[in-house]
Order: C-alpha cells, then sequence, then structure tokens
C-alpha cells in the first residue's frame, strides 16, 4: 500500500470536498485521515490517501488538473513507509482555550511556552470572532503533556501568558478515564 498527504486550498464555494473525494474515489483511494476547515475566505484540506496501485504523485497531479483549473491549489506527498500511521503519543491530553483583543504574537507566545517544556500540540484552531469593530481572537490548542508534566503545573505557566497577553486562558484536562 502507498500513501500521500495531499493539502487542498482554494476560495471557499459549495462542493469543494465533493469534487476532491470524486477525483479521489475514481483513482480507487481510501482516505485514511483528514482534516478540512474554513480559513478566512479559503476552503483547507488536509488528507492522508492510500491506494495499492499508485506509487507516484503524478497520477494525482493529472486527475486533479480540472480541480486547478476551478481555482483550487493541490499539493501532493508521497509519504515515506510508516509516514501514515498516528504517533504513539504518551501522557495527559489538556485543552487550551484563549480568548481576547486580537493583536500580534498570541499563538507564537503560547506554542513558544509549550515548545520549551516539550509539550507536544495535536489539534490548533484560530478564529476571529466577534464584530469588525470589537473583533475577539479565539485560539483552541489541544496538546499532550509528556510524563512529569501535569495540568496543574501547565495552568501556572498559562497563568503568567494571561497577565502578559491581557487574554483569557483556560486548562482543562480530557484525557479519557480508562473503564
Amino acid at each position: 500500500m502507498h500513501y500521500f498527504a495531499l493539502t487542498i486550498i482554494g476560495r471557499d464555494r459549495p462542493g469543494i470536498v465533493a469534487d476532491v473525494t470524486e477525483v479521489l474515489y475514481r483513482l480507487g483511494c481510501n482516505i485514511a485521515d483528514s482534516s478540512c476547515t474554513l480559513l478566512g475566505g479559503q476552503f483547507a484540506m488536509i488528507l492522508i490517501v492510500s491506494s495499492p496501485d499508485i506509487d507516484s504523485k503524478q497520477p494525482f497531479l493529472d486527475a486533479f488538473a480540472n480541480i486547478e483549473e476551478s481555482g483550487l491549489s493541490v499539493f501532493v506527498r508521497v509519504l515515506k513507509p510508516g509516514g501514515e500511521l498516528s504517533p504513539d503519543l504518551r501522557g495527559e491530553i489538556c485543552m487550551i482555550s484563549v480568548y481576547g483583543s486580537d493583536k500580534p504574537g498570541i499563538v507564537y507566545r503560547v506554542t513558544q511556552e509549550l515548545a520549551h517544556r516539550q509539550i507536544n500540540i495535536t489539534d490548533l484552531n484560530t478564529k476571529l470572532v466577534g464584530s469588525q469593530e470589537r473583533p475577539v481572537y479565539v485560539m483552541m490548542l489541544e496538546a499532550m503533556l509528556p510524563e512529569g508534566q501535569d495540568e496543574d503545573t501547565l495552568k501556572e505557566i498559562m497563568a503568567g501568558l494571561k497577565d502578559e497577553l491581557q487574554v483569557d486562558i483556560n486548562v482543562r484536562s480530557i484525557t479519557p478515564v480508562e473503564l
């Protein structure tokens, strides 16, 4: 089995997911993992797909040529063996939410503090909500705490940033309880 990472982005319109997945269906590909979202006015898709027959990116580029003519950009990467597998992440999963007035540096400062402590970010989304007169920046971040670090330690770290950035930051554990 061969695996590929596809990134597709373009001005949002109805039917993008249907158009892209039709091409993949006709190529005989299986979607193993995906994330799709609206970023500003651009719709972005990231997909991990598998194919038993295709072993290079050219068939994808040929098949997506019509999609690119419709205004979408398609990027294909051949994954090395093992690149399709989810990493074995161990530790406590925490959700960090950040709300505040929009200004440069919020994502950088929060992610910098996490990186310095070897806290792995597994998901991150940002949105600008509110009105044009009163925009509110929202960041939702899922992070994996390594062994030896806990939710209370992370809360202390984020409390310092809360004052520095003048934003509201909340941390909560979402690690499922084993039955």
